[in-house]
């Protein structure tokens, strides 16, 4: 019979080896799940390996290489999680394909606000250009030759929120016309009687343009210069001829021309025997001492004060009536330096008329019409 316990052992072999055989069975497939999974890893890195782009970015002071996936920049930035806005800087465009052959470059320029004053406006704008006059330049303003900008220059360098105020300047020449006042010459005219004019040639204005510079700041005049002046029309002068001949208007209306005027002590005579010694019938009576015949308008001079035959006009100072007209005809005993004697037809217009004090005027006019008319030697 066989041994009892050796039965027993036959099922505890066979057991053990089933547990082996099982749990080698299930460490296999954790095995081969782990190999495959490390062959995918593997497998899997090398493709991304093989496809990777490395992209270097520069943004602002900040410098890092990244490696992306993507095809081009803007995939790249996006998975990166880097913003660019439209008014940023951006040295390639963001369509730029990406190759794994090199590390590629980009670099972003943050813009920056400033606002622009022009022509009585003013603007917020984004710039990322470095100095004033490239920002002025790419927001399309033109700047005239003589345009400023107030406070700075063109090559200053950009600054968050600074403000570029363009000043527009430019210069017109004004050309302004003024008359020039013609002069007025004065000849004396010794034949024309005192304050009487005549105008021989008259006078005409001339014509001068002068020019100025004006400037104008934002349409507004800030300066104007002189620069020159333009004689265009020379005047003419004008010539006046003035008398230089005194003269009166007489009480009867008449004009008188002297040459001088003498103021005197005046008495009157007749013909009579009481005035003159003579008697008519006397060959010398009514007579005077220059052979003319004693008349009105005869008047008796000292010859050392008025000539004989000197034209006179005698003016009575007062309100009484001229003697007038006269011609220094007589002499006399009593007339003597500042006396005259004037002659009258009758004692008793002498006698009514006394002694006056007179003005005697010389007359200008010696060979006068008046006293041609007048014959005194009848």
């Amino acid at each position: 019979m066989g041994n009892p316990n050796a039965k027993q052992r036959l099922p505890r072999q066979g057991t053990l080896t089933i547990s082996i055989v099982r749990f080698v069975k299930s460490h296999v497939s954790v095995f081969i799940l782990l190999v495959i999974m490390g062959v995918s890893v593997l497998v899997g890195y090398g493709i991304y390996d093989r496809l990777k782009k490395e992209l270097k970015i520069v943004d602002g002071d900040s410098e890092v290489i990244v490696s992306t996936m993507g095809d081009d920049i803007e995939t790249a930035l996006n998975q990166l999680g880097v913003l660019v806005e439209s008014y940023d800087y951006v040295s390639a465009p963001l369509s730029t394909k990406l190759t794994n052959d090199v590390i590629q470059e980009v670099f972003i320029k943050r813009a920056v606000p400033v606002t622009i004053t022009i022509d009585g406006k003013t603007t917020e704008v984004m710039t990322y250009y470095d100095t004033v006059g490239e920002t002025i330049k790419n927001n399309g303003i033109v700047l005239g030759p003589l345009d400023r900008i107030e406070g700075l220059d063109l090559d200053d360098p950009i600054q968050m929120g600074m403000n570029i105020k363009i000043v527009r300047v430019r210069e017109e020449v004004l050309t302004e016309t003024e008359k020039i006042p013609y002069a007025i010459e004065e000849i004396p005219n010794e034949k024309m009687n005192k304050g009487e004019k005549r105008v021989i040639q008259a006078g005409v204005e001339g014509t001068m343009e002068k020019y100025y510079k004006l400037t104008y700041e934002d349409g507004r005049i800030v300066s104007r210069e002189f620069l020159s002046e333009k004689v265009i029309e020379e005047p003419v002068t004008e010539i006046v001829e003035y008398g230089t001949v005194p003269n009166f208007v007489t009480s009867r209306g008449e004009l008188v021309r002297y040459k001088k005027v003498i103021e005197m002590r005046a008495t009157a005579y007749t013909s009579s025997y009481e005035d003159t010694g003579k008697n008519p019938g006397d060959p010398d009576f009514g007579i005077c001492y220059t052979g003319l015949k004693a008349r009105e308008g005869i008047i008796a001079v000292d010859p050392n004060v008025i000539p004989l035959y000197t034209k006179v006009y005698v003016e009575v100072i007062g309100n009484e009536p001229d003697y007038g007209f006269a011609i220094a005809g007589d002499i006399g005993s009593a007339v003597k330096g500042n006396t005259i004697d004037v002659y009258l037809d009758t004692r008793e217009a002498v006698r009514k008329w006394g002694v006056k004090k007179v003005r005697v005027y010389i007359l200008n006019e010696q060979d006068d019409d008046r006293w041609k008319k007048t014959d005194y030697t009848k």
